[in-house]
């Protein structure tokens, strides 16, 4: 049983949400990224999302992509994102670390080494923002095959043919963005999403995390009554973005994930 599975099985037993934040490798400084991983899972998160920083990003709202371009110009490479996933796994076993990001990376690393090299690194996930399911059935093998779970992304706008490509490719859970925009925004209509998620949960058989616009306590509780996971990524992005030590940052995204955690934990579940 991967380690993504085995926590959505035990969430589902003890009846609430996954907590699952995200922050960009490399940023705020490259020796604050194993730390801030430790601090995340310390205070509550369920489980991290971690970016491999890109220059050019489709999806993500100014904050990320001002987060990736500072850990760019950090020097910070995919072999290295990769690298603190294992230092990372040198003490924590336990925690799902889900990789998100873009194509280009991974196929100028090659898929097969990457697959292989985040399998050792002891990745559990891997999102790729602009690979489509009707274009990555091989992406999604050789990922599987190494015990990874291909993640794939659903909107507003996914139609059933998408819904059923997910369903017969994805695995681990399924990331439904909650709005039609990028990261960060804050226009999502949190009725209509709710009752999107119940559908999806019971057309796909998968867990289902939801993203894009949850920025705070009373979001991410609302969200965790109907969907089996919370993504928090710019509010946390843009604090950790004023921080001027890693301290300091380790500070900051403890007190604001243990915020977010309580949120999760003291939230009664509406959906089975």
């Amino acid at each position: 049983m991967s380690r993504l599975t085995g926590l959505f099985t035990q969430l589902q037993d003890a009846g609430r949400a996954a907590l699952v934040p995200f922050m960009t490798a490399g940023d705020p400084s490259l020796t604050a990224t194993v730390p801030l991983m430790h601090a995340l899972a310390a205070a509550g998160a369920d489980a991290i999302e971690l970016g491999m920083p890109f220059s050019d990003p489709m999806a993500d709202g100014p904050s990320i992509q001002r987060a990736s371009e500072r850990a760019l110009a950090r020097g910070v490479k995919l072999r290295m994102v990769l690298g603190w996933v294992r230092e990372f796994r040198m003490t924590n076993r336990h925690t799902p670390i889900i990789l998100m990001g873009y194509l280009n990376p991974v196929e100028a690393m090659g898929v097969i080494s990457f697959a292989e090299a985040a399998a050792a690194a002891g990745v559990d996930g891997v999102i790729l923002v602009d690979l489509t399911p009707e274009e990555g059935r091989g992406e999604a093998t050789l990922l599987q095959q190494r015990g990874i779970d291909p993640i794939f992304l659903l909107a507003p706008t996914s139609g059933p043919e998408r819904v059923a490509r997910v369903r017969s490719m994805g695995s681990g859970f399924v990331y439904y963005v909650s709005l039609r925009g990028i990261t960060g925004a804050t226009s999502a209509d949190w009725v209509e999403v709710l009752q999107r998620v119940r559908d999806l949960r019971r057309q796909l058989g998968l867990p289902v995390a939801v993203g894009f616009g949850i920025r705070d306590a009373a979001t991410v509780a609302r969200v965790a009554a109907e969907a089996d996971a919370v993504v928090v990524g710019s509010a946390l992005v843009e604090q950790l973005a004023e921080c001027a030590t890693d301290q300091e940052a380790i500070q900051v995204a403890t007190r604001f994930v243990q915020a977010l955690a309580e949120a999760v934990r003291t939230t009664e579940r509406v959906c089975a």
